[in-house]
């Protein structure tokens, strides 16, 4: 893909040694920025990914720091051009557990990275959500939900800045540490069994190259306010276990057979099915032949919002709701595994 707008940029990255945060550095030094600055609180993962990253002094810097830290990210955004944010809590029941501390890195967090956005006058700040946003039936996507509400409000009250404010969401991405594969590859290598909440349970599902298309598409057409979500395929999480089995069996000296399947039953918190919207949403929202955009819930300060911009029709398709779709067949499965080098 060729994304001229990274050309010459100074780019801060939140959460830039997570699973996206990598995709994106690794992405973005292709297209020749000025500077990269990867914002983590993870010292450990920025060592690994600097030593990864040799031959790129010259581009990278990593930044040490908290997202629940205000002053910290208003020193980290001084001069930059585009920000994506991507740092979060993610894990459902880690966030169903521990829900203040999701309130204060996925609420508290946000609210920062706007603030010190707003405060550098950064022209594009566009934030990775999540289809649990939809309809949240637990912590994790209520903290999500709100954070696209601040992000689309922002731009009611950023003034004279030329700040642009949109969100992203998300279907799981295939590989990432946040996915089912790793802990259905793990299940799988210990001998099994492999854990199954339901046999009818469906998701979205997204390769990461998708998923950093993705953020791209959306912050060369953000105009403010947008949430932009990918048409995504989806599967049936029993016709994923059964690939997985089938293909990675082999190379941990077992057969098929051997790995018991286990059904175990919804966690706290869990859908039977996601949603990429709501039906409200739909009404208002336009649709394109790769993705969905919904408009601001407020038009009222946004002069310069145009949905012409978009080469998009209102919505046509129920194509949003993962169990009204038709899942991809395992053998669809297991061509996009391989594509993605995940088996």
């Amino acid at each position: 893909m060729n994304y001229n707008f990274l050309q010459n940029k100074n780019i801060l990255i939140t959460g830039g040694t997570g699973s996206l945060g990598r995709e994106l550095v690794r992405e973005i030094i292709k297209h020749d920025p000025k500077v990269v600055r990867v914002f983590d609180v993870d010292e450990t993962e920025q060592f690994e990914f600097h030593h990864e990253l040799k031959g790129h002094e010259n581009k990278i810097r990593f930044l040490l720091g908290d997202v629940r830290d205000r002053e910290r990210l208003i020193h980290a955004t001084e001069d930059i051009d585009i920000i994506f944010h991507t740092a979060a809590l993610k894990h459902v029941m880690a966030c169903e557990y521990n829900p203040f501390e999701a309130v204060k890195t996925n609420i508290l967090g946000i609210q920062n990275v706007i603030d010190a956005a707003i405060s550098n006058n950064v022209e594009k700040i566009i934030f990775t959500s999540s289809d649990k946003a939809v309809n949240p039936s637990n912590t994790m996507g209520a903290t999500k939900l709100l954070a696209e509400r601040l992000m689309t409000a922002a731009n009611y009250y950023k003034g004279k800045r030329k700040c642009t404010f949109s969100s992203v969401r998300f279907g799981n991405v295939m590989g990432s540490r946040g996915s089912v594969i790793p802990l259905f590859r793990q299940q799988i290598k210990a001998g099994g069994p492999v854990t199954i909440t339901d046999r009818e349970m469906s998701r979205f599902m997204m390769s990461m190259s998708q998923a950093v298309d993705l953020v791209f598409k959306s912050a060369e057409l953000a105009q403010g306010g947008e949430v932009f979500i990918f048409k995504m395929l989806t599967v049936n999480i029993m016709d994923l276990a059964e690939v997985l089995i089938e293909e990675l069996t082999p190379q941990y000296g077992y057969k098929a057979e051997d790995i018991e399947v286990k059904i175990i039953g919804t966690i706290p918190g869990e859908k039977m099915y996601e949603e990429l919207m709501t039906e409200d949403e739909a009404t208002r929202s336009l649709e394109r032949e790769d993705m969905f955009i919904i408009a601001p819930l407020i038009m009222e300060g946004l002069s310069k919002y145009d949905g012409a911009a978009y080469d998009a029709t209102s919505v046509q398709s129920k194509d949003y709701v993962s169990k009204d779709v038709t899942p991809i067949s395992k053998d669809e499965i297991r061509a996009i595994l391989k594509e993605d080098r995940l088996i």
